[in-house]
């Protein structure tokens, strides 16, 4: 057997029907049931019928990605799938990722993905803030950026730019507000990026417009019952393993406004030993990212029937 790790995926992997392929397997069934039991709605009805429009507010792409991402993993260990040696999550994946590893149960992350991600909707009126994607430049060059944007509106100014997501070497996701991402988006090209392209997002995510967020997703934490992780949960915001509930309690608390760091928590595995890494849930972004950060790793994808019978023959 290979050393793996499983990986899941944060918003922008959702899509109409994107349980279909599984049929009415049982396990993802079962999983479906209790999210929705949890929520008080019918999230298999949503993912099957859609429309695209909803699955793409917030509020449902939270809990619906989470409940995609555990839906795989499920299947992967019911079927005989041996355990990884750690997990991860991008963002909203790494409350999958506690799913997975037994600190969180369905049925308590579900809730809390969907008050994270109405509470972070609330935090940044619509049409004030927004988010780009910085490709072709290195990190150090759009952090520079950022603050040089920042500074030209002057001392006092509400504007805001930062660095958010840090997902392979020349792609680099900053948000804010919508007047200081567009002067660092206009900054980064003069200064040699290859492309700022806006993304289609409801709110800064990750920026520190999102504090407001993060203290009622702290208060909402602070409620909740953590069991001791059964495998070690690599954490988008220091790079660590935490097995302390009150320490994984904080790093989720301040995940909601820090970076994801994901390009050091992809070379964090490697280190760990790891060849290969599994997205687990839909898409394939996070296997393409990783062969970007480290062309030595095998990123591969399960989402589906097809993709986890490639995935056992791959880690044989």
């Amino acid at each position: 057997m290979k050393s793996f790790a499983f990986v899941f995926p944060g918003q922008g992997s959702q899509s109409v029907g994107m349980l279909d392929a599984w049929g009415d397997h049982p396990v993802v069934a079962q999983t479906l049931q209790e999210a929705s039991d949890a929520l008080g709605e019918d999230l298999g009805r949503l993912i099957h019928e859609g429309p695209k429009e909803a699955l793409a507010l917030t509020t449902n792409t939270q809990p619906v990605m989470l409940v995609a991402g555990v839906a795989a993993w499920r299947v992967w260990r019911a079927e005989g799938g041996a355990m990884p040696l750690a997990v991860a999550g991008h963002s909203l994946g790494e409350y999958s990722a506690l799913v997975a590893a037994g600190v969180l149960t369905l049925a308590q992350a579900a809730p809390l993905v969907r008050l994270r991600a109405a509470a972070m909707q609330e935090a940044v009126p619509v049409g004030t803030g927004a988010m780009a994607a910085i490709l072709g430049m290195e990190a150090a060059r759009v952090i520079a950026g950022c603050s040089e944007a920042a500074a030209s509106f002057g001392a006092g100014s509400s504007e805001v730019v930062e660095a958010v997501n840090f997902n392979d070497p020349v792609q680099t996701v900053i948000a804010g507000t919508k007047v200081g991402v567009e002067k660092a988006c206009e900054l980064l090209k003069a200064a040699g990026a290859k492309r700022a392209l806006p993304l289609p997002v409801s709110a800064p995510f990750h920026s520190s417009l999102m504090k407001p967020a993060a203290e009622k997703l702290r208060m909402a934490l602070a409620d909740v019952v953590l069991g001791a992780p059964q495998i070690p949960v690599l954490n988008n915001v220091d790079v660590a393993v935490q097995q302390d509930a009150d320490a994984i309690r904080d790093a989720l608390y301040r995940q909601a406004f820090g970076p994801v760091r994901w390009v050091e928590c992809v070379q964090a595995l490697k280190a760990r030993g790891i060849t290969h890494l599994i997205e687990c849930g839909p898409g394939k972004v996070l296997a393409g990212l990783a062969k970007r950060i480290d062309p030595e790793l095998v990123g591969a994808a399960l989402f589906d029937p097809a993709t986890l019978a490639e995935t056992r023959e791959l880690l044989a």
